[in-house]
């Protein structure tokens, strides 16, 4: 779907400061998915103590950082690679598998259908019904997973809808695709904000199943975005060494190598980013449940998908309002299968998750 005026990306700020007149800095983002804290107070103090980093080369098999997400995700270290974000990785992984049909579970990230056009490949979608509140039916995937298919893309927890495919449901789809010769590529980039990331992540998955990729990065849990720092978990060998082979060498800067070990051993930056996230979650989604205003979806990720039901009120004129207050979030029309009916926004701190639930309801009761 063609971008509208309104869709804005979450790091679109420079463009919306032009467009509204507001300068960036009085912009309360809830449209960029990113953990509210900001990045660790560690990562700040140690990155300044070791600036003289950047005179040196990084380690091209970045081994100190690839040993620390061994520990931090339980993978096998010759299971991860690095990456500049998981959007490099996405593009890697899908010129090494060079997939002619690909299904990606939707509406979701639009950069999964661009790479593979790039790729020459043919994109179908299969679409998670709002009647279902945007939840898989795992029987009815499998049924479109046919031995002509190449490979299988999911996010996990999915952007938008922050509906999620757990443990039971998802052995269930990898062991089709196995048994159709189908990879599965799963985004886990907001994996770690689930409220139980044991019952999500299929990283503990990747010694059976050589046909699955896992990406996740430190975009969006670290709030770190400008790191571009990413990483890939696989128990294919063969696939791992083709991607390594593709891969230009010392894409990940030495201070953004560092700084991926200080943020994943920040066991205190953790904890507490799951804290405010559940309770602002549970919150936020029970305060909605209460609106005659909108339908909510429950959320699994840091935010949550909301559908308008008075149907003069559109996704846009929610963003031109708020925006015009300093809040933006995402009109959610530009993302395959919804329309000028749905929202999404991010949870922030209580005060600001506060303030956009008050002018949210004054919009919609006006």
């Amino acid at each position: 779907m063609k971008k509208g005026i309104s869709c804005f990306h979450g790091s679109d700020l420079e463009v919306i400061e032009k467009k509204y007149n507001i300068s960036k800095e009085n912009i309360i983002n809830y449209s960029g998915n990113v953990n509210p804290l900001g990045i660790s107070p560690k990562l700040k103090d140690e990155l300044r103590e070791n600036i003289d980093l950047i005179a040196s080369y990084p380690d091209r098999q970045y081994t100190s950082l690839r040993k620390t997400i061994s520990q931090y995700t339980h993978a096998p270290f010759e299971n991860i690679l690095v990456g500049n974000g998981t959007t490099e990785l996405i593009s890697l992984s899908i010129h090494v598998i060079k997939p002619k049909k690909v299904l990606i579970v939707g509406p979701t990230y639009s950069e999964y259908e661009k790479e593979i056009y790039l790729g020459g490949g043919d994109t179908y979608y299969y679409r998670l019904k709002e009647e279902m509140n945007f939840q898989i039916d795992i029987e009815d995937l499998n049924q479109h997973l046919t031995n002509d298919m190449d490979l299988l893309i999911l996010c996990n927890p999915n952007n938008p809808t922050s509906s999620v495919v757990k443990h039971g449901e998802l052995r269930r789809v990898l062991d089709h695709c196995k048994e159709q010769g189908i990879y599965v590529l799963i985004d886990e980039t907001y994996a770690e904000f689930t409220p139980d990331i044991h019952q999500v992540t299929a990283i503990p998955f990747t010694d059976y199943y050589t046909n699955l990729i896992i990406l996740r990065g430190v975009s969006k849990f670290f709030s770190a975005p400008g790191l571009r720092l990413g990483y890939c978990v696989c128990g294919n060998e063969n696939i791992l060494r083709k991607i390594n082979e593709k891969k230009n060498p010392w894409t990940i800067n030495a201070l953004a190598s560092l700084a991926g070990e200080i943020m994943l051993k920040d066991e205190d930056y953790i904890q507490r980013t799951r804290q405010i996230i559940n309770n602002e979650r549970e919150k936020i989604y029970n305060t909605l449940l209460t609106w005659r205003e909108v339908k909510v979806y429950q959320p699994y990720a840091n935010f949550i998908l909301v559908k308008l039901l008075d149907t003069p009120t559109t996704s846009s004129h929610i963003f031109e309002n708020l925006i015009k207050k300093g809040l933006m979030i995402r009109d959610a029309s530009s993302f395959p299968f919804l329309d000028t009916r749905f929202i999404r926004f991010c949870f922030l701190n209580p005060e600001d998750n506060d303030r956009l639930l008050k002018e949210l309801a004054l919009l919609l009761r006006s």
